[in-house]
C-alpha cells in the first residue's frame, strides 16, 4: 500500500487553500474582500526579485516571497513540492497521461535561458516574469476561461432545468442561491486572451506527455529560481546517487532523477524516493553544501541573460502614440512606469472589478503591456465607491485606498465629439451622460442654446460640457452613450493624474451595489 507522504498532505492543503481563495476573490455582497488569492503571489519568489529589480527598491507586500527565497536557501525546492498548486495539479493529472517516450531535445539550460533574461529585464525596467510565472499561468486560465465557462455551463443548465421543473422551480432555488453566491462568478463576463491564457496552461498539461512535471524541470522560471537558491544549501538527499542494486528512484522522482546523481536544483521534495525506498536507506540531511554551479548556469547563460534583457527591456517598450490615448488604468495608478514594473499580471482586479471595467491588454498599448488591466469604458465603468481592484492587488501596481480617496483618484478626462453627439450634430435633446455621472455637483452639465434647426426655425438645445476640475475618468458617461459603436463622450488619458481637489460638502452618493446580484 502507497504510504501518503506530508509533502502530498501539504500539496492538497494547499491546493483547496488557493482553489477557496479563488472563489472567494469576487464581489460577493460586501465592499471588502476580507481573504483573496494574492496570498500566493505575495509569497512567490519570482514575482518578488522581479518586482523589487524593476522598482529598485523594497516592497513590503512582497516580503513573504524574500521569505520563501531565504527558505529555499536551507530547505531546497519546498515551495515547488509542497506548495504550487499548479505543481499539485501536475502530479494529480500526470499518472492519467499516457506517455509518448523522450521529450524532444530541450537541454536543462532551457530553463535559465528563460530566467535570467527575464531577471535582467526587470533589472533594466520591464518587469515580464509574471507572464511565465507559474501561479499567474495558472489563475489567468481560471479566471479568463475555465471559471467563466463554468458559470454559464451552470446558468444555462439551471435555466433549462427551471424549464423543466415548471411551477415547481421554486424548490430549485435555495441550491441555485448557493451555486450563484460561492462557486461561479458574479457576472457574465467574456475577456480577450481567454483562448490564449487556457491554450498555455494546456501546453503545459501536454508536456506531460513526455516526462511528469516537464515544465516544472525543463522551463519555470520561479523552479530554476529557487534551484539555484537550493544548490547553495546544505540539505541533502543520501545517497546521493542511485542505489546499484535497487534503482528504483529513478521512476518514482518526478524530477531529479534524469542523471545518476541527484540533482539538488531540482529536487521538489517531494519525499517519494524516502517513502517508497524498499530497502528504506533514502533519508534527507543536512550537510555540507555543494557550492558547484550547474554547467549549463555557467557564464555563456549568464552574460546570454544580460544581452537577453537588454533586448526584451528595449524591443518590450515601444507603444503607438494613438493607443496611449485610450490608456486608462485603474484608479490610483498615477505613474505608468511605477505600474508596470510592478503589476504582476494575475488578473485579480479584472476578476472583482465591479462594472466589467477591467480587461486584459494585448498589443494596444505594446508588448510590454500584455495582460496588465485597461479600463475600456464602452464595456464597463469604474464604479465611484467601489475599491474592490486594489484590495485584491498582491503588488501595490494598484492602491488599496479609502473610499473618499479613490472618488478623487483621476482615472482620465472625458470629452465630447462634437460631430458625433446628438445635441450638437443633430440638434436633439439628449442629457443622458448628465443623469448618470456620480460626481455630487456632476461633471457634466448642460446649458440650453438657441440654434437654427436644419429646417431653418430657431430650436433651444440642452447641449452637454465637461467640467474637468470635477471629472475623474470613470467613464460611466461613455459607458451609457446611447448611440451605437462609437460613444459621443470618450475618455481619454491626461499625464496629469493629480487627485481632484476634496469638495467642501458631499452628498452621499448611492449605493453602487444595489441590483448587482439580481
Amino acid at each position: 500500500m502507497r504510504r501518503t507522504t506530508s509533502a502530498r498532505i501539504a500539496q492538497l492543503f494547499f491546493l483547496a487553500l488557493f482553489l477557496v481563495l479563488f472563489l472567494m476573490t469576487e464581489y460577493r455582497g460586501s465592499d471588502r474582500i476580507v481573504a483573496a488569492v494574492n496570498g500566493f503571489f505575495r509569497a512567490d519568489p519570482l514575482v518578488a526579485a522581479s518586482t523589487m529589480l524593476a522598482v529598485k527598491g523594497y516592497v513590503p507586500l512582497l516580503l513573504p516571497g524574500l521569505v520563501v527565497l531565504f527558505l529555499a536557501l536551507f530547505l531546497g525546492r519546498f515551495f515547488c513540492g509542497w506548495i504550487c498548486p499548479l505543481g499539485t495539479l501536475l502530479d494529480l493529472v500526470t499518472g492519467r497521461i499516457k506517455k509518448a517516450g523522450a521529450l524532444p531535445p530541450l537541454t536543462g539550460g532551457a530553463k535559465y535561458w528563460l530566467l535570467f533574461p527575464l531577471l535582467f529585464a526587470s533589472l533594466f525596467g520591464v518587469n515580464l516574469a509574471g507572464l511565465l510565472d507559474p501561479i499567474a499561468l495558472l489563475l489567468r486560465a481560471l479566471t479568463f476561461f475555465f471559471h467563466p465557462l463554468a458559470g454559464d455551463a451552470v446558468r444555462g443548465s439551471w435555466r433549462s432545468l427551471y424549464g423543466v421543473m415548471g411551477e415547481r422551480r421554486d424548490l430549485l432555488d435555495p441550491g441555485y442561491r448557493l451555486v450563484r453566491d460561492y462557486l461561479i462568478p458574479f457576472r457574465e463576463t467574456l475577456y480577450p486572451l481567454a483562448f490564449l491564457s487556457a491554450l498555455l496552461f494546456l501546453l503545459i498539461l501536454f508536456l506531460e506527455r513526455y516526462e511528469t512535471r516537464s515544465w516544472c524541470r525543463r522551463l519555470c522560471p520561479l523552479g530554476t529560481l529557487l534551484g539555484l537558491v537550493a544548490r547553495l544549501g546544505p540539505l541533502h538527499r543520501v545517497p546521493e546517487k542511485l542505489c546499484p542494486d535497487c534503482r528504483a528512484c529513478r521512476e518514482h522522482c518526478p524530477t531529479s532523477f534524469d542523471r545518476e546523481l541527484l540533482q539538488s536544483e531540482e529536487c521538489i521534495l517531494c519525499m517519494e524516493c524516502e517513502a517508497r525506498c524498499p530497502a528504506r536507506r533514502v533519508r534527507f540531511r543536512f550537510g555540507r553544501p555543494r557550492l558547484d554551479l550547474p554547467a549549463s548556469a555557467g557564464r555563456r547563460v549568464f552574460l546570454g541573460g544580460i544581452l537577453g534583457g537588454v533586448v526584451l527591456a528595449k524591443s518590450f517598450r515601444f507603444r503607438a502614440p494613438e493607443a496611449q490615448a485610450k490608456l486608462l488604468r485603474p484608479p490610483g495608478v498615477r505613474d505608468e512606469e511605477v505600474f508596470l514594473k510592478k503589476c504582476v499580471r494575475c488578473g485579480e482586479c479584472m476578476k472583482v472589478c465591479l462594472r466589467s471595467a477591467l480587461y486584459p491588454a494585448f498589443l494596444q498599448v505594446g508588448p510590454e503591456a500584455l495582460y496588465t488591466p485597461l479600463v475600456i469604458p464602452r464595456l464597463g465603468y469604474c464604479e465611484y465607491n467601489c475599491t474592490l481592484c486594489g484590495q485584491v492587488c498582491p503588488s501595490g501596481a494598484i492602491p488599496d485606498l479609502q473610499p473618499e480617496e479613490k472618488r478623487r483618484e483621476v482615472i482620465g478626462k472625458a470629452v465630447f465629439d462634437k460631430n458625433h453627439c446628438l445635441p450638437f450634430a443633430k440638434r436633439t435633446d439628449c442629457i443622458v451622460c448628465e443623469e448618470h455621472c456620480p460626481v455630487p455637483g456632476k461633471a457634466i452639465r448642460s446649458e440650453a442654446v438657441t440654434l437654427t434647426g436644419f429646417d431653418g426655425r430657431p430650436v433651444t438645445v440642452q447641449q452637454p460640457y465637461v467640467v474637468d476640475e470635477l471629472c475623474n475618468g470613470c467613464g460611466i458617461c461613455e459607458n451609457v452613450c446611447p448611440l451605437e459603436g462609437k460613444s459621443a463622450i470618450e475618455v481619454f488619458r491626461v499625464k496629469d493624474r493629480t487627485p481632484l481637489s476634496a469638495p467642501s460638502r458631499e452628498a452621499s452618493p448611492p449605493d453602487p451595489y444595489a441590483g448587482v446580484k439580481g
